[in-house]
């Protein structure tokens, strides 16, 4: 059975009013587009338009271009935020409206006019009033945040897949190096900010973090879903589990 734009919001919207995760809609309906999902996403966000809110601006994911590429897009993906989404700052968040929130800190742009088609970095600078620090509350629809591209797009961008290992060593520095060392032969390397010994993997199924820390290494695989997630844990895993075979080494993951 097919299912179209308008259905997917309704299940979201559904989720979202009596605040119970639900399951991939990408498991019933593997065969949603991501054109699918932006109309779903518009649907969505059209009931909280419909029901008083007004529309204020755009968030961005995967800004990155390795990540897009290694997603198979070609530009970031985006979700919609309404004034409902909008708190000021000092005042209370109240967590009980969510499902499972998650917080990230952000950098957002308050425009001063609107910014015309196609945009230049100089023209999107022209039209900014000011960049300041914010603070972005996720709250995917989906239970344990598990979702691929589509069913991220149509939940209006929550986020992605990710899991965390801290492996305890006093060798954090030189296993990293090896590890981007070794790794880095046939995937690109991004520049980690404030680890200069550390770096983020762009593999073809997703990306891995590695950073060294005072007596420990921590390392974060992210993905678009669960099965490439899992290849991302693997790679990094074994290597570092093979690197450091002499000490033992072990790596646990959480999510």
């Amino acid at each position: 059975m097919t299912i179209d734009a308008q259905g997917i919001a309704d299940i979201l919207i559904t989720a979202e009013r009596e605040r119970k995760g639900i399951g991939q809609i990408s498991d019933d309906h593997p065969d949603v587009d991501v054109a699918t999902a932006y109309r779903a996403q518009q649907a969505f966000v059209q009931s909280k338009l419909d029901a008083g809110e007004t529309f204020v601006g755009y968030k961005l994911g995967l800004t990155s271009r390795n990540k897009q590429q290694a997603m198979g897009l070609d530009a970031p993906l985006y979700g919609r935020v309404t004034s409902g989404m909008i708190s000021t700052y000092g005042e209370p968040v109240q967590f009980d409206r969510f499902i499972h929130p998650r917080v990230e800190s952000e950098i957002a742009f308050l425009l001063a006019r609107d910014v015309e088609a196609p945009a230049t970095v100089t023209s999107v600078l022209a039209a900014t009033e000011v960049v300041f620090g914010a603070v972005d509350v996720l709250d995917s629809r989906y239970g344990s945040f598990q979702f691929t591209l589509t069913d991220v797009v149509a939940d209006n961008a929550s986020a992605v897949l990710t899991a965390t290992a801290v492996v305890r060593t006093d060798a954090a520095d030189r296993y990293a190096k090896q590890l981007l060392a070794h790794l880095g032969r046939k995937n690109a390397v991004e520049a980690v900010d404030g680890a200069p010994e550390g770096g983020r993997l762009v593999f073809a199924y997703g990306f891995g973090t590695v950073r060294p820390e005072d007596g420990r290494l921590v390392l974060q695989a992210e993905a678009s879903d669960d099965e490439s997630l899992a290849h991302v844990q693997d790679v990094l895993a074994r290597h570092l589990e093979r690197f450091g075979a002499r000490r033992k080494l072990s790596v646990h993951w959480s999510t």
